[in-house]
């Protein structure tokens, strides 16, 4: 058997409220998406921005802490696990790449005076298709 390595770490902004959702049996789901931005040199020589957007998802007490902590404009230092999900509309099969979040450092606090809070959660999940309610 061989080894293999299914690990995200992200550092950057949440681009909007996350969406908050429960499970038919009653697991909290929260989805949001965190931009990254690297700058690279053109041909020019110019400094340009480049930005990536990342969708997230976090179960249980890590969604529970999304929705109580996590608002657009947060900084957040994510570690999870990338997954594919598929599903089937008007008869045309659809994907989605995402990261399941299971570590969760928040970098900026619940409001401008108290930059300095951090909050960690480690709770490392598994998710069987019918806990994903979409």
């Amino acid at each position: 058997m061989s080894k293999s390595v299914n690990r995200v770490t992200l550092l950057g902004n949440i681009g909007k409220d996350p969406e908050i959702k429960s499970t038919s049996g009653g697991t909290l789901v929260a989805n949001f998406s965190i931009a990254t931005t690297d700058r690279r040199k053109d041909s020019a020589g110019n400094w340009q921005d480049q930005t990536e957007w990342h969708s997230l998802v976090a179960l249980g007490r890590t969604a529970e802490i999304v929705r109580d902590y996590v608002k657009k404009g947060s900084k957040l230092y994510v570690e999870g696990k990338l997954q594919t999900r598929s599903w089937e509309k008007d008869g045309q099969k659809h994907y989605r790449t995402e990261v399941l979040v299971n570590d969760l450092s928040l970098l900026s606090g619940r409001d401008e005076e108290n930059k300095a809070s951090s909050a960690k959660v480690h709770e490392p999940q598994t998710v069987a298709d019918d806990d994903i309610p979409f």
